[in-house]
């Protein structure tokens, strides 16, 4: 029996299969006494199974109903509910966070842009998403589908695309495949502020079909060792290491 209605205008997609759900969980691997967030629960198939390995979850909903749902089945001692959108939360308050959750599409690249910013609360990320956005992240340079986000996620973290996922263990089932993605914390990260790194990056692939003589015209650059050999690429042949070195010499 199903308790809640899915919601189209939250993009829920409730997961149902048990043996997915688990395979999601055991997928995050943190250290005793890191604490676990879950993002968008929904009707809690995932939070019965992290309670399985963790003493306690918090789970970030914003959802009135689910969060009536999942107050009425967890105790607050094994389930602490945030009420609010994820795109509003940090994890204030928080040392360590183990993320982990089944995401709406149409907020994944808002949501990776913001784990970037709170990446040094982080000390992994799994997430179940659309599996052309998580090959997207996990794509290395000189592939088509290499581009913004597959740089700044990159640049920060070990991004290992996992598994897929077919529609039929969802309700109701999605129109695409999804794919679970885990994120792990570089412990080293180039030392350049992320909205450099970011200016420089998005600007490369505005015109992505040009050279980065092109792409990158109007804005100015130090000039470095190889400097006219990248002038003659475009920007899905350069790869993490060198759009950071790229970005470290851009004048002010």
């Amino acid at each position: 029996m199903h308790n809640l209605k899915p919601k189209k205008y939250l993009g829920q997609h409730f997961l149902k299969d048990l043996h997915v759900a688990r395979r999601i969980a055991e997928t995050l691997d943190v250290p005793e006494g890191t604490d676990i967030v879950e993002i968008g629960p929904g009707e809690g198939v995932l939070t019965r199974l992290l309670l399985d390995v963790y003493p306690k979850v918090h789970v970030v909903e914003i959802d009135v109903d689910a969060v009536r749902l999942l107050r009425k089945t967890f105790l607050p001692e094994q389930v602490h509910i945030i009420h609010q959108d994820v795109l509003r939360w940090t994890p204030e308050g928080f040392d360590k966070v183990g993320l982990i959750g089944n995401l709406p599409y149409n907020i994944s690249s808002p949501f990776f842009f913001q784990v970037i910013e709170y990446r040094e609360k982080i000390h992994e990320g799994v997430f179940m998403i659309q599996k052309e956005v998580a090959e997207r992240i996990a794509s290395p340079h000189g592939n088509k589908t290499y581009g913004i986000l597959s740089i700044l996620m990159q640049t920060y973290f070990d991004v290992t695309y996992e598994f897929s996922v077919p529609p039929e263990v969802f309700r109701p089932p999605p129109k695409v495949v999804s794919g679970v993605l885990k994120i792990v914390p570089k412990t080293e990260v180039p030392e350049i502020p992320f909205s450099t790194l970011k200016r420089v990056v998005k600007q490369a692939f505005s015109q992505r079909r040009k050279t980065l003589r092109n792409a990158l015209k109007g804005v100015s650059f130090e000039d470095f060792e190889e400097k006219e050999i990248w002038w003659k690429k475009r920007a899905e042949e350069l790869s993490v290491e060198q759009f950071a070195h790229l970005a470290k010499h851009l004048l002010p």
